[in-house]
């Protein structure tokens, strides 16, 4: 694929698992604080979703479209080196990328002043995202939390299908099993009735995602990521619809930065939005 942009021609093709490292420094720059090695899950959903435009064989322009199934993709990474911003590259990096997507809804979180330029691209908002980062301020957690377990791995796979718009089995084979991500579960009465993991990042740990029942498992489930985090801080994406999300994440010491519009190209599968403590990452949704 080829765009000729006024003196300059942006070659875009797909790109490899460790072409996508540079990418992952550009986040970094922008204070996005990617998580490290999210690159291999990420890939594990949809190796083909990961675009690369370059300009005299340098890379200049990125953004992924990962398919989930047959009904939904999720847009991220849409970055252009900030030098050559302005030029139309990412527009053209932009509707490559979507080619990927085929017929299906597309989700992306993005910042709210580009919201405009989403719709005219067919996205409607659907809610609002904060980061919100610290140390919780939390007792530990009670015996109903623990270490994911391999008995405990199917339940979790069904939960998580509860709460998104798509299943994704490729990519929480990798996340669940990372050794640098520490997954628990709540187990109340023989049931789950959530799970969270934190994994390390640039500038502080990551949580997501934080799925529960209610915000008694939220808590409890922070209260064990906060134990195995040893007192560094943590950022959590929480949804600004989830009243009882948004609770908890104040009540415990964390404080709001940036906001993310999540937004749909159209009607997505029915989940279970309150459960959503805290997304996964803003990059796959």
């Amino acid at each position: 694929m080829s765009d000729a942009v006024g003196a300059q021609e942006l070659v875009i093709d797909r790109a490899t698992a460790r072409d996508w490292e540079i990418v992952v420094g550009w986040a970094a720059a922008e204070g996005w604080n990617p998580g490290e090695g999210d690159t291999g899950a990420f890939f594990a959903q949809d190796p083909g979703g990961f675009f690369l435009g370059r300009i005299d064989g340098e890379p200049a322009t990125a953004i992924s479209v990962v398919n989930y199934g047959g009904e939904y993709a999720f847009l991220g990474f849409y970055l252009v080196r900030p030098e050559l911003r302005g030029q139309g590259l990412g527009l053209a990096t932009w509707q490559a990328g979507l080619l990927h997507a085929g017929d299906r809804v597309v989700g992306l979180d993005g910042v709210p002043d580009q919201q405009d330029n989403y719709r005219r691209s067919g996205f409607e908002l659907a809610y609002r995202t904060a980061r919100f980062t610290g140390i919780p301020d939390l007792p530990p957690p009670d015996a109903t939390v623990r270490e994911l377990g391999a008995d405990n791995v199917i339940d979790v796979r069904a939960y998580d299908s509860t709460c998104l718009p798509a299943d994704r089995p490729d990519f929480l084979t990798i996340w669940l099993g990372d050794p640098r991500h520490r997954t628990v579960v709540r187990i109340v009465d023989g049931t789950l009735t959530g799970f969270g993991t934190v994994r390390p990042a640039r500038d502080s740990l990551r949580v997501g995602p934080l799925f529960a029942d209610s915000d008694a498992d939220a808590r409890q489930l922070l209260a064990a990521l906060a134990q195995a985090a040893n007192g560094a801080a943590l950022a959590l994406d929480v949804p600004l619809h989830n009243e009882s999300a948004v609770r908890l994440a104040t009540e415990v010491g964390l404080q709001p930065s940036f906001e993310t519009a999540r937004m749909y190209t159209g009607p997505v599968r029915s989940h279970c939005t309150e459960k959503v403590f805290g997304v996964t990452s803003l990059e796959l949704g």
